[in-house]
């Protein structure tokens, strides 16, 4: 089949690889500009200068939405769109204007995890398993019908990292899998249930500020999930941002207020955490290596060198 391809960062890019190794034919690439976006400098292989090694011209906009792009496409005559990372919306005359439509390739078990970051989402909320979906795009973002799904298991100690080392791996296999099942003829896929959806925003700010209301262990998956590359979570102490590079969740439970910091276990500091700690049935977070706002790292045994006070959201 004739291809275009939309994408950007490394998604885009091992989507590119994949068809540029396959039997199919790349025709054109449309990618996004560079971003200074704290997330979109990460994972940032370039599809341009993919496209651009393999002689496939290339086309860079922010909105697909220009009369100049649609008529390039048309005269390039593809038999297929295969999105991956697009981030903005694909109007309906672009991804219905080939004959077999538009296949997007989206790194979530759809119909869980639609929209943005699904991989750290789904690592907060404890997810046994995050994979990749191509499916049939349609009027509502991520919804069309599914053509191929392919699954990994999270492990206790995976951080947002391992996950997408472990989902961009399945890139390829789903990609050319799709394509393959879609050349053989085949018009009948698999329609997502809606009533199982979810929809998921861009992360930001706000997103890795901890909360010490919530329960020590979701707060043990934010840490894994912010984990670098990512920006990390980060809490006040004496008024002062405090990142919290590595965690885990304390063997005993600790009562009494949550953001207390409270005892030395193990290797860690443990902070009392969750709305009902005052219970005394709660574990706690044992902090074991922060970063201070001044970019030094250190065990949290040698950063908190007494015990008491609290650690704030706020300063």
């Amino acid at each position: 089949m004739r291809v275009v391809m939309f994408g950007y960062q490394t998604w885009g890019h091992r989507t590119l690889r994949a068809l540029l190794d396959s039997e199919h034919d790349v025709v054109m690439v449309v990618t996004h500009p560079k971003s200074e976006h704290a997330y979109e400098k990460i994972w940032s292989d370039s599809v341009a200068d993919l496209a651009e090694e393999h002689g496939v011209p290339v086309i860079i906009r922010n909105r697909p939405d220009d009369e100049d792009l649609f008529q390039r496409l048309k005269e390039a005559g593809p038999d297929i769109i295969v999105a991956n990372n697009w981030r903005t919306w694909i109007p309906p005359r672009i991804y219905d204007l080939p004959r077999f439509g538009t296949l997007n390739i989206h790194d979530s078990l759809l119909p869980k995890y639609a929209g943005f970051s699904p991989l750290i989402w789904a690592l907060i909320n404890g997810e046994p398993e995050v994979g990749v979906t191509a499916h049939m795009m349609d009027e509502v973002l991520d919804a069309g019908d599914i053509v191929d799904q392919r699954a990994v298991t999270v492990e206790p100690t995976d951080t947002a990292t391992d996950l997408f080392h472990k989902t961009v791996d399945l890139i390829a296999p789903v990609t050319v899998g799709a394509l393959d099942r879609i050349a053989s003829g085949q018009t009948e896929f698999t329609k997502q249930d809606r009533s199982r959806a979810t929809f998921f925003h861009k992360r930001a700010e706000e997103d890795i500020r901890i909360n010490w209301d919530w329960p020590a262990d979701v707060l043990e998956r934010l840490v894994r999930a912010q984990s670098a590359p990512y920006p990390s979570a980060f809490t006040f102490h004496r008024g002062k941002r405090l990142e919290v590079l590595t965690a885990v969740v304390s063997e005993g439970r600790y009562g009494g207020t949550p953001g207390r910091v409270f005892y030395r276990e193990g290797e860690g500091v443990v902070i009392v955490a969750g709305a009902d700690a005052r219970t005394g049935r709660n574990h706690g977070l044992a902090i074991t290596r922060v970063r201070t706002e001044d970019g030094r790292e250190l065990p949290a045994t040698e950063y908190f060198t007494s015990m008491g006070g609290y650690l704030t959201s706020r300063p």
